[in-house]
């Protein structure tokens, strides 16, 4: 379910995106992997590194409210800038969708490749900030604090973004842009605006996943950390529905869950193969997803 509710926040990127732009942002994985290296620097920045004790209480609260904002502070920046200078100018010189395609998977080997440059190609250590400490047992299994930790984090920050498409008025713009960008347009919806605002809030909230999940379940980061992760969430939000909000959440903990089981019965080996595995065949045997529904006509 940790695992999940992580693919479930990094396909609400790639479902926002989809569902106003009709394209795939192969550079989400990348936006990702930043909010993780956000989050170490910033650890660094307030003094907070290996060598130190796990917090607690006050102590603990205040590292991974750093954590995790940094995390969003980074992956929205980039999530920004991609739009700015990967997508913008081909969208406004009606470029055709191969060469979105084509500049996302551009920006993703470029981050990559420019992180491995810039701090190597092995795996960057995060100090511990949660204790592996069993809490209680649930049908025979053990629920760890920092796993849960991640767990309850996640879903509260898709409940956020939930009400936030639902309720709010840009959220409302974006519904319409979504639905119908030439009528949204001629309503008085700043179309660039909302495709600003599409990005920084998928950007925010796979930042925050990247905090969470490399920071305090993983513990550890590297160059290409994100990809491999971008692409199972991308397998979640297509199972669940692309351009389908709440389709992300229950093909992220769908697919979460299948993996674990998957990987349980086969071998840990067999966990990315039978991810895939279910890509095929939803595509196959139903290719709108288990919810099918677009983010212009999903209802509060």
């Amino acid at each position: 379910m940790t695992l999940g509710a992580i693919y479930a926040l990094i396909a609400l990127g790639y479902t926002l995106v989809y569902g106003v732009l009709r394209l795939i942002n192969f550079a989400h994985s990348e936006v990702f992997m930043v909010g993780a290296f956000g989050s170490l620097f910033a650890l660094h920045a307030i003094g907070f590194d290996t060598a130190h004790a796990s917090p607690s209480g006050f102590g603990l609260v205040g590292v991974l409210v750093v954590m995790v904002l940094a995390g969003m502070v980074a992956s929205g920046v980039l999530a920004v800038l991609l739009e700015r200078l990967a997508y913008r100018p081909l969208r406004t010189r009606g470029a055709p969708r191969l060469a979105f395609l084509i500049s996302a998977i551009g920006a993703s080997l470029f981050m990559q490749e420019l992180f491995a440059l810039r701090y190597g190609r092995d795996a960057l250590a995060f100090p511990r900030t949660v204790e592996r400490d069993t809490i209680f047992t649930l049908f025979g299994a053990d629920v760890q604090a920092h796993k849960l930790l991640v767990f309850v984090s996640a879903v509260v920050l898709m409940l956020a973004l939930e009400r936030f498409i639902s309720t709010t008025r840009l959220g409302r713009g974006i519904r319409a842009t979504a639905q119908d960008s030439q009528t949204a347009q001629l309503m008085g919806v700043d179309i660039n605006r909302i495709i600003v605002v599409t990005f920084l809030l998928g950007g925010i909230v796979a930042g925050a996943a990247g905090a969470l999940y490399f920071g305090v379940v993983v513990e550890s980061v590297r160059y290409n950390s994100g990809f491999i992760y971008g692409i199972k969430a991308f397998t979640a939000a297509v199972l669940g529905g692309i351009g389908n909000i709440r389709g992300a959440l229950v093909g992220g903990f769908l697919l979460g869950v299948l993996e674990s089981y998957g990987a349980t019965v086969l071998g840990g080996e067999w966990k990315d193969v039978f991810a895939f595995t279910i890509l095929v065949l939803v595509l196959m045997f139903r290719p709108t997803g288990l919810l099918g529904e677009q983010l212009g006509r999903s209802r509060a």
